[in-house]
Order: structure tokens, then sequence, then C-alpha cells
């Protein structure tokens, strides 16, 4: 799909309020609201648009400690560890990656502890070398950015 300047412009008004109405969001990019529906169908469609979420503050629901775990599988047990993680309670992602380690986790938690259980459940089969999170740095992620 090709994507224009009005698909950009929706783009970045859904980035910045998903909730906003078809309404509103034709009135910001001036196009008709019909228009605007068949649009967002179709970055819909094409995977551009995969979902609208809901963000959670960790911190204020109790989870105030953020880490990031850098996990290096013992004899080819990616399998093993994919399981784990996709549904371990504390992890907020998991990504495979190339370098030294084969994994690269972030947890919310609530105490060291719980970093503490997470590695000793998966130190029979991998490595892990923690880092813990003092602040979030902001990053521009508009897509204004990327056109």
């Amino acid at each position: 799909m090709k994507i224009d300047e009005i698909d950009v412009q929706i783009l970045h008004e859904l980035q910045a309020d998903s909730r906003i109405s078809i309404r509103e969001l034709s009135k910001r990019i001036n196009l008709s609201p019909p228009s605007v529906t068949e649009r967002v169908r179709k970055l819909e469609d094409h995977n551009i648009i995969e979902g609208y979420t809901v963000r959670l503050n960790k911190k204020n629901l109790g989870f105030a400690i953020d880490c990031i775990i850098e996990v290096t599988m013992r004899d080819g047990q990616y399998e093993k560890f994919k399981s784990f993680i996709k549904d371990y309670k504390h992890s907020e992602w998991c990504y495979r990656i190339a370098g030294a380690a084969c994994f690269i986790v972030k947890l919310s938690v609530a105490s060291l502890e719980d970093i503490e259980q997470f590695i000793n459940a998966i130190s029979p089969y991998a490595l892990t070398k923690t880092s813990i999170v003092f602040s979030k740095v902001e990053v521009n992620s508009s897509i204004n950015k990327f056109f």
C-alpha cells in the first residue's frame, strides 16, 4: 500500500489520540468522514494500523521497578525459553536478538525479589545479565518522523 500525506496525517492524529472520533479526525485533516473511514479501514486491512491500545502506568499499579535482562541460552533451549516467557506475568516484551545474548526481555516488577525469582526460574538453561532501569527517555515515535 502506498502511503500519501493524508494517510500520514491520519496516522499522526491516531497516534496522538487513538480514541478520536471519525468526525473529529475528518475535521482535523479536512476530509469527509466517509473518506476518512475508508482510509482508516485500508490502513487496518494492510496492517499498518495493527490495533488500538490502552497504555497502563505500571508504577501506579505497584510495579515500580523495570529491568532489562539479556538472556543467553545453554544447550540451545530456545523453545523452552520462548514457552516460558510467553505467559510470564512480569514480562512486557521479549525480542530474539543477534549478538552476545539470544534474547532481551523487559520486566516490570514490584520488588527485586521478583527479578531474582525470574533468574532462578531460567538459570538451569540460561545465563542472564540484568540492568535496572532508572528512568525512561522520551523518543519521538510520531509517524511524521519517518515521512
